[in-house]
């Protein structure tokens, strides 16, 4: 049964979005050791304007595989949708996959893209509203790893999670499976559709988040210049560098910030020290195999559906309806 609103509710770490958010995590994670930070605070409008970049980056494989997996197998994930479907995008970003999903569904009747920077989401919706006039599109800013609430869902709907780009691996393996828990409870009746990224030759994925133009670096140290400007911070960037390694029995990229240096730095007025070659931990990207994923699935309330790769086995889209328990 559904109810006329959804809230989900996933127990990851972390406050509200905004500056109070950014703040409380930012000294949280600066007074622990390891010293850490959640990624989601990469995503202002510099932040995702460099992710942007890095998906069109000749190193970073993700993007263009799942891309070409939609593709080419958009009229069998269609199929599995079915008609009518409201599609909930998670992490939305610059709404580029699901354009996709768009164009191959069957009279969708309304797409929810979810999204932390505000900014970015709005002038993407505004693009696709113009590319699709028949689709309503009904962007919501909001930090999906926190309780937020959708509208509910229109009569004879059913409602479709879409979660690509593999930022399931993002999360730590109990995040991963309360998100996923949150998702079936909020999708019953419907299905997700997630793309996740698989165990693979660490020499590729190196180059992956260690870019040749520096892009992935940017990316990691604009966090800083977001502290800088929005938290009263004092970081100076060029003091710390851009680390990123596969942690093989993790099976994860990590993403760090270094300090160069021995330095202190202020943060609304609180002063941390840093030896040389300490680092915030910035993100983690954990690899999947197809068999790792459906178990942590089905743990989560879905059931197996199909699975689709690309022919070297780089990524994969799992379509994971939800059981009728839930």
């Amino acid at each position: 049964m559904r109810n006329p609103s959804f809230t989900i509710d996933t127990p990851l770490a972390g406050q509200a979005v905004g500056l109070s958010g950014f703040a409380s995590d930012l000294l949280a994670g600066l007074s622990r050791r390891p010293r850490s930070i959640s990624p989601k605070y990469f995503y202002d409008v510099a932040g995702s304007a460099l992710f942007d970049r890095i998906c069109e980056l000749p190193e970073y494989y993700p993007t263009r595989t799942e891309l070409r997996i939609l593709t080419d197998r958009a009229g069998e994930i269609a199929h599995h949708i079915g008609p009518g479907a409201e599609i909930v995008e998670f992490g939305a970003g610059s709404l580029t996959k699901v354009r996709l999903l768009i164009d191959a569904l069957h009279a969708p009747q309304r797409y929810l893209p979810i999204d932390i920077s505000g900014e970015h989401l709005e002038g993407a919706a505004a693009r696709l509203r113009a590319d699709c006039p028949g689709l309503v599109v009904q962007p919501i800013v909001a930090d999906y790893t926190q309780p937020f609430a959708l509208p509910a869902v229109a009569a004879g709907g059913r409602r479709v999670g879409f979660f690509p780009g593999s930022t399931l691996g993002n999360f730590n393996p109990d995040e991963a499976l309360a998100f996923l828990q949150g998702a079936a409870r909020m999708l019953d009746g419907g299905g997700l559709l997630i793309g996740v990224d698989l165990i693979k030759d660490p020499a590729l994925l190196h180059a992956a988040y260690n870019d040749a133009q520096g892009v992935t670096a940017a990316f990691n140290l604009n966090l800083l210049q977001r502290a800088n400007a929005e938290l009263d911070a004092d970081f100076v960037p060029d003091r710390f560098s851009h680390a990123a390694f596969y942690n093989a029995p993790m099976q994860r990229i990590e993403m760090h910030l270094v300090s160069r240096r021995a330095q202190a730095v202020h943060v609304q007025g609180q002063r941390f020290m840093f030896a040389e070659g300490e680092t915030i931990h910035t993100e983690n990207s954990h690899k999947f195999s197809i068999d790792g994923l459906r178990t942590l699935a089905v743990k989560a309330g879905f059931g197996i559906g199909p699975v689709w790769t690309d022919p070297e086995r780089l990524f994969s889209v799992h379509w994971l309806p939800v059981t009728a328990a839930q």
